[in-house]
């Protein structure tokens, strides 16, 4: 099984959301239903929009991995998801291949 950490950003590019899952799918579709939870991060500020992710074989490793990006401060981020995605389109996993 493999593990995601990924990146998220609402449609201004203003906020940055990083989670960890096994299931990037699934929780993207999660992330978009609680667009009208204003109580949850990513209902208050629209953070639907996957701009970054990458894959671990181990869920300890995916969630040190998470740590680590969360303690980083936004121009790491930033450059992060410029390895993957320098134009921050909105990855569609159905059509993704990988460059």
């Amino acid at each position: 099984m493999s593990y995601y950490v990924y990146l998220l950003t609402n449609p201004t590019r203003t906020v940055l959301y990083t989670g960890v899952t096994n299931d990037v799918q699934r929780r993207l579709q999660e992330h978009a239903q609680g667009l009208e939870n204003a109580g949850k991060f990513t209902g208050r500020y629209q953070c639907n929009l996957l701009v970054y992710f990458e894959t671990s074989p181990d869920a300890r490793q995916a969630i040190v991995r998470e740590k680590e990006i969360k303690g980083w401060n936004r121009a790491q981020k930033e450059a992060l998801i410029a390895t993957l995605n320098p134009s921050w389109a909105p990855i569609d996993l159905h059509t993704w291949t990988g460059g």
